[in-house]
């Protein structure tokens, strides 16, 4: 995949297609996208809201924060935070326990 960027050094995306070995335009993950959402009789959601998605699961189920900025692409993990993330009502239930668990355990 590197070698397929350096050979387009002035795009910015690093997917190559599989078919034509070229790189795939962003509209190209839109239309799939919406495509697929329809087929399957999904309710809309725009692509970039599965970024947010992915931020979140991936703090959940134990992904370091700088590791997980990296992964999206962003130098600063407290944007990456305050931007991608988001506290669930799971999430932040389990912090309680945990803080519960602490406090009862240092009593």
């Amino acid at each position: 995949m590197v070698e397929e960027h350096k050979r387009h050094p002035g795009t910015p995306y690093m997917l190559p297609s599989p078919k034509t070995g070229r790189i795939f335009d962003p509209d190209s993950f839109r239309h799939t996208h919406e495509k697929i959402l329809k087929d399957i009789g999904a309710e809309h959601i725009r692509f970039h809201d599965l970024k947010h998605t992915f931020a979140t699961l991936s703090l959940k189920n134990g992904v370091d924060v700088k590791t997980l900025s990296s992964t999206l692409g962003h130098y600063s993990a407290g944007f990456m935070l305050s931007t991608y993330t988001h506290a669930t009502p799971e999430i932040m239930r389990e912090a309680a326990d945990t803080m519960g668990n602490v406090i009862g355990k240092a009593m």
